[in-house]
């Protein structure tokens, strides 16, 4: 029963991950992005990684894709058409594939990942406490370095979208 929960939700995680890359509209390809979090989410629950499904559904799904959602729906950006550039996004997309594809083989040439025993492997984030004391002392610096990122990036989209007046003249 583990073994289908989690192949079906790979399945559902890389459906709803091509849906946004395909989506030329952006509303639904963040919806598309919001359905794989929750998919990648429900990896972690089939993996026994109940916090992280958590934290991920919470930051992620909660807050990001929801910021993206009012961007986009601030800018009111119009699916426009994009320019033609003939040649290198063929060079480039042959490449990805023959990035993904050698990957595969690679994989599959080396066979099966072997797992490890899982009475000798610690339980790193298996509790609440550990994983709080390790957040605010080991990671303190990171967190707070991408918190005032977000931040700047917040300030960012507010200056962008602000409608200055007189600034229709300037077009």
């Amino acid at each position: 029963m583990g073994t289908l929960l989690f192949n079906l939700f790979a399945a559902f995680t890389l459906i709803t991950a091509l849906g946004v890359v395909v989506n030329k509209n952006a509303v639904n390809a963040a919806m598309c992005l919001l359905l794989s979090l929750v998919g990648v989410a429900g990896l972690f629950i089939a993996l026994d990684a109940y916090l992280l499904a958590f934290l991920l559904l919470l930051v992620y799904a909660g807050a990001i894709v929801a910021l993206f959602l009012f961007i986009v729906m601030l800018l009111d950006t119009k699916g426009d058409d994009r320019p033609r550039v003939a040649g290198l996004p063929l060079v480039a997309r042959v490449l990805a594939v023959g990035l993904v594809a050698l990957g595969v083989v690679s994989f599959i040439a080396r066979s099966e990942l072997k797992s490890p025993d899982p009475m000798t492997v610690p339980a790193v984030g298996a509790s609440l406490k550990l994983y709080a004391y390790q957040l605010f002392t080991t990671y303190l610096l990171p967190v707070q370095v991408l918190g005032f990122l977000l931040l700047i990036a917040m300030l960012g989209v507010i200056v962008l979208s602000k409608r200055f007046e007189g600034m229709e003249d300037i077009k």
